[in-house]
């Protein structure tokens, strides 16, 4: 599979000081697609890799990375974040504005060294205006963008998704536009300081479904059959016949024992929104009335458009993830890389798991010029931290 990928970054050299989400979830994509990630790390590590049980999302944002372990705080760690810096495409942090600065890895101060480095800062809200140093996740920041103010179900409130939008978005959204300022860096020669907002993330998104002009909360982009709808034995089915010949369809299919569903006020989208809450608990409690396994099959008859709610153990386990070799197994744990094909190649390959804190600071200090002696020194006077097995 290694030798039949697509891997369009190796070569490309990424030096990666950011921790939690976010900042991992995009150079993880880069490592997928071939760069070579060095994960800056402190001596104790990433807080992520303790923070979290199972620790499932550090081992998927962290696979296809070399670790580094650095006290950045002490004086001698320039030497080696200078090196790293000289022979870096792009670098990435993660830290609320000014701590990159302390810590002596900003911007300003490794673009002297290296400039044609593209260093990216992906931080809460941005690098000024007033919001600049508030604390905040992913909540916040969807809250704060105006996209909690749209519910995804016609009966219900808004609530939050079971996937960190905004971290995603705003790691997604840094991957563009670092591949677009190495595109430009190709005619110029000359690097960029990238200044990406996980609010301004989830703002852009928002504005892409919803526009900016929406001052109060509605039910405008929902359609009352469109829905997770529980069945009789437990389950849930999305259920989604948004095109009108979908609903004909739907009409059709239930048509003998479900009347109720061919009133007339329902024949055309206007009349479905206007009776909407009424329509959803018909809905509802129809489905309720067949099993999950009932309906999957009448609606693979009409060609309608559902799907169960599986788990993710049973996505993975499904056959079209199974067909299209979406789920690939490192260290005997399933894991999905960047999920591309090109010209028949898949797109993202599993060349290691996630590393040891520290575990590669002896190879890369080596291939920096460190010599021997210097490499023991650093570790000695604790710049660099190793596994104590390596020791």
């Amino acid at each position: 599979m290694a030798d039949a990928s697509w891997g369009p970054l190796a070569g490309l050299r990424v030096l990666d000081f950011s921790v939690l989400l976010p900042g991992p979830a995009a150079t993880v994509m880069l490592a997928d697609l071939g760069a070579d990630v060095v994960k800056v790390e402190p001596l104790a590590g990433d807080p992520f890799r303790i923070m979290t049980r199972p620790d499932t999302m550090f081992r998927n944002t962290n696979r296809n990375k070399r670790s580094i372990a650095i006290n950045l705080k002490h004086p001698a760690s320039r030497q080696v974040v200078e090196r790293l810096a000289e022979r870096s495409d792009v670098a990435v942090e993660a830290f609320r504005p000014g701590v990159a600065a302390r810590l002596g890895i900003d911007s300003e101060y490794l673009r002297k060294i290296n400039p044609g480095l593209v260093y990216c800062s992906l931080s809460g809200y941005g690098q000024d205006g007033p919001w600049r140093n508030m604390p905040g996740h992913d909540g916040n920041y969807l809250a704060a963008a105006g996209a909690l103010a749209f519910s995804g179900h016609w009966l219900e409130k808004p609530m939050r998704s079971g996937l960190p939008v905004a971290d995603l978005a705003g790691g997604s959204l840094a991957v563009i536009a670092i591949l677009a300022a190495l595109r430009e860096r190709e005619g110029t020669g000359k690097g960029a300081y990238l200044d990406m907002s996980l609010f301004e993330s989830a703002l852009f998104y928002t504005s892409l479904r919803h526009g900016m002009a929406a001052d109060r909360p509605n039910r405008d982009h929902l359609f009352p059959f469109n829905d997770l709808f529980e069945t009789a034995d437990g389950q849930r089915i999305a259920f989604a016949p948004v095109e009108e010949h979908f609903w004909k369809e739907f009409q059709r299919a239930i048509g003998d024992f479900a009347p109720a569903l061919l009133h007339a006020d329902y024949a055309t989208p206007d009349g479905r929104r206007r009776r909407g809450d009424e329509l959803a608990q018909i809905l509802h409690a129809l489905f309720r009335t067949k099993t999950a396994a009932d309906w999957m099959a009448l609606f693979e008859r009409h060609d309608l458009p559902a799907q169960l709610c599986l788990t993710p153990a049973q996505a993975a386990a499904g056959s079209q993830a199974t067909a299209r070799e979406m789920v690939l197994q490192m260290d005997g744990e399933p894991m999905v890389p960047f999920p591309v094909r090109a010209d028949g190649r898949r797109g993202g390959v599993l060349k290691r798991g996630a590393p040891r804190v520290g575990q590669d600071t002896l190879a890369i200090l080596e291939e920096l010029g460190f010599e021997k002696q210097q490499r023991a020194a650093l570790v000695e006077q604790a710049v660099v931290g190793i596994p104590a097995d390596a020791a």
